[in-house]
């Protein structure tokens, strides 16, 4: 196996994933995963341009923030693409009016959106808010409409908390595809438009980047469809079985060379 000077030739720019590779979340505000902290600040240090790139759809971008700050990381609002933002900005462009099947933590993003008379809805990791009733209301505004609109935060199956495994809006987004007979737009990983936002802030080609990431569908596949290299840790939502046996995947030397910590990682 190369070294990592030459595996990673060329690259100018790193996306990194936030849940399950800089930290789990969790209650008291989560904890960071070992060599985390130090692994942001040694490439924040380097020569290569960092953007933090999340699914995260449970905070705003502010609260998220502020959670990681207190974690020790040197991270800022503006260097975070989330799907919240991406997705108001689409609503603004379409004049689309939201039935918001939201988290309360997130909902502030959408402070400045007409949520009146719904004419789509917006689905993302609502936690205890999915509810029967929540789900119906949002499977009736869709239903009633003659072309509905379902725009998803991320299409994530699950993510790890320091409790265990939680499932994320995937599974409820396939819901309401299937009882309503319809596709969802995703705004978010492993959506193209997505990483490509993140590529632009930084001002780096696809085939200059590494994405890192614990979700092998969403970070690592995503990613590879725009060009772009891909890490995946083995924290987080990793599962040896499942993921480490996927097509094309080549076991790695331990990531301690690149992050300061024992976290494996498989390279694509």
């Amino acid at each position: 196996m190369a070294p990592w000077g030459e595996r990673l030739a060329g690259v100018r720019g790193v996306l990194l994933d936030i849940s399950g590779v800089l930290y789990d979340s969790g209650a008291g505000g989560g904890t960071a995963i070992a060599g985390s902290v130090e692994a942001v600040a040694r490439l924040k240090g380097s020569r290569l341009k960092v953007r933090f790139c999340t699914n995260e759809s449970q905070k705003s971008r502010a609260e998220l923030v502020g959670q990681l700050r207190r974690l020790g990381f040197d991270i800022s609002e503006g260097e975070v693409t989330a799907p919240a933002p991406a997705a108001c900005q689409i609503l603004k462009e379409r004049g689309l009016r939201p039935y918001l099947l939201i988290h309360d933590g997130v909902r502030s993003e959408f402070d400045q959106i007409d949520t009146s008379n719904p004419n789509c809805v917006v689905i993302a990791d609502a936690g205890e808010s999915f509810s029967y009733q929540n789900m119906n209301n949002a499977f009736q505004v869709l239903m009633e409409l003659e072309n509905p609109v379902l725009i998803s935060l991320g299409k994530g199956r699950y993510y790890k908390e320091t409790s265990g495994l939680m499932l994320d809006v995937g599974p409820y987004m396939k819901a309401l595809e299937y009882a309503c007979g319809i596709k969802a737009e995703v705004v978010g990983k492993p959506s193209p438009e997505f990483f490509k936002s993140a590529l632009q802030a930084i001002g780096v080609e696809a085939h200059q980047a590494v994405m890192i990431g614990d979700d092998i569908v969403g970070d690592v596949g995503g990613a590879q469809r725009c060009g772009m290299r891909a890490l995946q840790v083995r924290t987080g939502k990793f599962r040896y079985l499942s993921d480490s046996c996927s097509p094309g995947s080549v076991a790695s030397p331990d990531a301690e060379e690149l992050t300061g910590a024992n976290m494996h990682v498989l390279f694509y």
